[in-house]
């Protein structure tokens, strides 16, 4: 697999990442179960962006001095715009964790805790995820079509998709789970699992979070091929990855209140998805360079954002009329 990451900018990467987990974890562990308050959630939002936007830099930078600007200024360009792509994506995930800590009544000070697992766990399954995608890729060329034709079924689908109202206690997944992990009937404070007359028991907390790993996974299997219409390097399609996910449980609390007013955001990312997939099916036709990419993605995004605003102004004066 060719790649413009070196021993230097991988071993910067993986130490970047393990230091903020350590300190995220050491956060954790010193004040217990907590709920992160708003602010808290945006001063670590603002931190993961920044952290991510210094990262792009110093790699921008490197690529500068060891190869040339042209290649550097692409290599960023396209580090930005997966980072971008993936972060748009990701608030879908977001919005089913809200769904899945209302549905099992977690507690706020003990959401923090499944995330944080969350989120490792999704390091560590979207890292194989996306070395397998891009030794697919190196293998069978024709897999860009398989991801591009699967991006344009899922966003026309997200698109039309009416909202699924059936009870989460119905779904077959959380039915097998329950029917085959012995499980106590309501949570056990951070516990993931106790010990009950000598027998483990597992507890709703380790039934949301296999449910919080699996959504991941969902969504990986759509935002991992759209970054790879970006760029099939696996130094920037797993790093820009990593980088936005690392952010998102900063991200679930900052929105965890307002979920309800992103009502168009869908739409927005169906169109993205889209037009990715279009991107990678005439990719031997027509090349979009990836500056224009960032422009579209951000551009769609940029008129979503305007839209919902409308929307909720618009719902907001009619619930003032009434």
């Amino acid at each position: 697999m060719n790649s413009v990451g070196t021993p230097l900018l991988w071993g910067s990467f993986a130490v970047v990442v393990a230091i903020m987990l350590a300190i995220d974890l050491l956060l954790q562990g010193r004040r217990g179960a907590h709920a992160m308050s708003m602010k808290q959630a945006a001063v670590w939002s603002v931190i993961w962006v920044s952290l991510s936007l210094l990262f792009n830099l110093a790699f921008w930078w490197y690529l500068t001095e060891t190869q040339d600007r042209a290649i550097a200024d692409t290599q960023a360009l396209a580090f930005l715009t997966g980072y971008l792509i993936e972060k748009a994506l990701a608030v879908d995930n977001v919005f089913v964790w809200l769904m899945l800590f209302s549905y099992f009544a977690v507690p706020a000070a003990l959401q923090r805790r499944v995330l944080i697992y969350g989120v490792l766990g999704a390091i560590v399954l979207r890292t194989i995820m996306i070395f397998t995608g891009s030794w697919l890729i190196t293998q069978f060329s024709w897999v860009l079509y398989l991801f591009g034709a699967f991006l344009l079924f899922t966003g026309i689908k997200m698109a039309v998709a009416k909202e699924d109202d059936s009870s989460l206690e119905n779904k077959p997944l959380v039915r097998w789970l329950k029917g085959h992990l012995r499980m106590t009937d309501t949570i056990e404070n951070e516990h993931f699992v106790v010990r009950k007359n000598g027998l483990l028991f597992a507890t709703p907390l380790l039934l949301v979070l296999i449910l919080v790993e699996l959504s991941d996974v969902i969504f990986a299997v759509d935002s991992i091929p759209a970054i790879f219409a970006v760029t099939t390097d696996p130094f920037i399609v797993l790093t820009s990855n990593l980088f936005a996910i690392l952010g998102l449980r900063a991200m679930y609390f900052l929105l965890a209140g307002v979920a309800e007013r992103f009502s168009m955001l869908k739409y927005g990312l169906a169109v993205i998805l889209v037009f990715i997939g279009v991107k990678m099916l005439i990719v031997d036709f027509f090349h979009i360079p990836v500056g224009i990419s960032l422009g579209v993605v951000g551009a769609i995004l940029a008129l979503t954002l305007l839209l919902n605003s409308w929307v909720n102004w618009r719902n907001d004066k009619q619930n003032k009329v009434k």
